[in-house]
């Protein structure tokens, strides 16, 4: 139970620290676009964009193009990222040139129903053109701020994680009482070790879907490392396990020898 408990948790480290960004194109190949977006005539970036499943979006971009060559855009898209793990993403195909030196702008309407399923919470997010072989031509950061349901794929993720790290840290603090821990130090801190994962996981959803932080790499990276730490120190230093009580002694009693003599 403890090594499913442990694989299921050191999955989510691996997505937060193996995960890897998007292809970027070659910018001598397919050149780079400077983008400026607004969702509902409100500019994206630095900001904080609701987005709200039940209703459609208008986005609106606007691509800069300061290098001496053409550039076809084929389609727009908009994603959202968490730990590494990419929650939602819409691509809308939508052809278009950006001649050199000149600035053209498009606006697309986005229906995202589907949103309300996949995410919920504060989630770092990314409008990207893309080009015909899926490179990406520019993007455009922000936080959206999703409306959607707690059941959501995200939700889901963060009540999978909550119930591995409730389970991990049981599993720990058992074998702590049942005097069951390895009698190594270090081996005693790798047992706590997947709890410290779990819980790290488990706060940077929770402050995520409770719209209190986003997790950008900036935060959930020491936030999950941090507590992996702590739960080692604590298994560091838990207390030896008594050793096993040795097998009672069995009491000898030893009879002497009875002489009977008998009168003849």
């Amino acid at each position: 139970m403890g090594r499913v408990i442990a694989a299921g948790v050191a999955l989510g480290l691996c997505a937060v620290l193996l995960g890897s960004p998007p292809a970027i194109a070659d910018s001598a190949d397919s050149g780079r676009l400077e983008l400026a977006v607004t969702l509902d005539d409100r500019p994206i970036t630095n900001a904080t964009v609701t987005v709200d499943p039940a209703k459609q979006l208008e986005l609106t971009v606007t691509a800069t193009n300061s290098g001496g060559t053409a550039v076809k855009v084929r389609s727009v898209r908009v994603s959202g990222v968490a730990l590494a793990l990419t929650f939602f993403a819409y691509d809308t195909t939508a052809p278009f040139e950006v001649p050199a030196h000149s600035r053209v702008t498009r606006t697309f309407v986005l229906d995202m129903a589907d949103l309300s399923g996949q995410a919920i919470g504060l989630l770092p997010s990314t409008v990207e053109l893309l080009d015909a072989q899926r490179g990406t031509l520019g993007e455009a950061a922000t936080v959206a701020d999703i409306r959607g349901s707690f059941w959501s794929v995200y939700g889901a993720f963060g009540l999978a994680m909550l119930v591995l790290t409730v389970l991990a840290w049981l599993t720990a603090l058992l074998a702590l009482a049942r005097h069951r821990l390895p009698a190594n130090r270090w081996r005693r801190g790798l047992r706590f070790l997947p709890a410290g994962f779990g819980t790290g996981l488990v706060a940077v959803v929770s402050l995520s879907v409770l719209r209190l932080v986003p997790p950008e790499p900036a935060i959930e990276i020491p936030v999950v490392l941090g507590a992996a730490v702590i739960a080692f120190l604590l298994g560091y230093l838990t207390p030896h396990p008594a050793p096993a009580p040795a097998a009672a002694d069995v009491d000898t009693v030893r009879f002497p020898d009875a002489t009977k003599e008998f009168n003849r």
